[in-house]
């Protein structure tokens, strides 16, 4: 199929650029993906409308301060660039931006490599040092050198070993916003930000070889603890895995046909409770409704590798950790997920594709534009979908 199959117009102004006033509160639109007809709701319907005896399964990733700044080292960088973001009207001049998308080795005591975007990338060849530090500040907390370099920016970093690396980004690090959510350069983010662009159940980050995620698994932005607990009182079961965020979700697609389409690897977790959650469902024929593409592409991830061994379906997922780089296009078959929570995605965006291949292209299109015509606000801030 063409990209451009894909396509929809998008006023501008529908971008939301600040979640709902209120967690919870977003509009939510239903799709029925058997007969095609959907119904304006609210997301605060949703315990009214799933079933007693669903699975819902939610991913608990939890999204870093992945977004640094850095100056080199080299004998081109300039002296002095370090701006502190908190200025009005300043912009971090001179400095690279550096967005941590995956972390491939190693841990703090022994020094992590991790796979970034760098702009300018032209400044970031193999062998250069990066150096970051906190805003307003000089002293370098964060050494990295460059020792890899990919398309678009993509580069390879080996970070000097430091004491609860974490702990470091929180101090030097802004949430990796969307570039079509606006804020002034000079601040990257805001408080608000920081509380909204995180799901109330992402779980800590308590052993430093775990990654965390490059953006939001933003279909989870909904939820409140309270609406959770309904859920629960209503019969819904609720399980989670983990799916760290990066390019494989969110990289644009520059190619003209999906068949050319190929995803970057993520890394995932099953737990053992949630297999046995997933394995229950299914072997009693109950609905699995999956919270966001990530979710969705992880469950359908295991379970074609599970086929692929010839295990049973009531004992297919088991409790292990790996990565997936599935891409779900129209005509591809659903083994797991028999409902989808998604918020809605930008045009020609290989999320986009999923969910028409989860509803239908038509039926989606046909959705979306209701959406535009109504005003529904889209992408990570923006109101969501329930497809059943």
């Amino acid at each position: 199929m063409l990209v451009s199959e894909f396509h929809f117009d998008l006023p501008e102004e529908l971008i939301a650029q600040r979640p709902a006033e209120v967690r919870g509160t977003s509009r939510m639109l239903t799709l029925d993906r058997t007969t095609g007809e959907f119904a304006d709701r609210g997301f605060r319907e949703l315990p009214e409308l799933l079933r007693a005896g669903d699975l819902l399964v939610l991913n608990d990733s939890r999204v870093i301060p992945a977004r640094l700044y850095a100056r080199r080292l080299g004998r081109m960088a300039q002296e002095g660039m370090v701006v502190p973001p908190g200025q009005p009207g300043q912009t971090p001049h001179g400095l690279m931006e550096v967005l941590l998308t995956e972390r491939l080795t190693g841990n703090s005591n022994r020094g992590q490599e991790w796979s970034a975007l760098v702009r300018p990338a032209r400044k970031a060849p193999v062998g250069e040092t990066l150096l970051f530090s906190a805003p307003g500040s000089e002293e370098v907390l964060l050494r990295a050198t460059v020792t890899g370099a990919g398309d678009f920016g993509e580069r390879r970093l080996r970070f000097e070993p430091v004491e609860e690396f974490h702990a470091v980004l929180e101090r030097i690090g802004h949430l990796p916003l969307p570039p079509y959510i606006h804020r002034e350069k000079a601040v990257p983010d805001r408080e608000e930000d920081r509380q909204r662009y995180q799901t109330v159940y992402s779980h800590p980050l308590d052993r430093e070889d775990e990654a965390g995620s490059a953006a939001a698994p933003t279909a989870g932005l909904h939820f409140t603890r309270e609406i959770l607990a309904e859920l629960r009182e209503r019969g819904v079961e609720i399980a989670t895995l983990t799916l760290h965020v990066g390019l494989g979700t969110f990289q644009p697609v520059r190619v003209s046909r999906t068949e050319e389409i190929r995803l970057h690897a993520e890394c995932y977790t099953i737990s053992a409770e949630t297999a046995a959650a997933v394995n229950g469902a299914r072997a009693e024929g109950r609905r699995i409704v999956a919270v966001g593409t990530t979710s969705t592409r992880t469950l359908e991830h295991v379970a074609r590798e599970a086929e692929a061994r010839g295990a049973e379906v009531g004992a297919a997922f088991w409790p292990h950790s790996g990565s997936t780089s599935l891409f779900l296009s129209p005509g591809a078959e659903f083994k797991v997920v028999s409902g989808l929570l998604t918020n809605f995605h930008l045009p020609e965006s290989t999320l986009l594709m999923l969910v028409s291949a989860f509803a239908g292209r038509e039926r989606v299109l046909a959705a979306y534009s209701h959406a535009v015509q109504e005003r529904y606000r889209f992408f990570s801030y923006g109101d969501c979908m329930l497809i059943t």
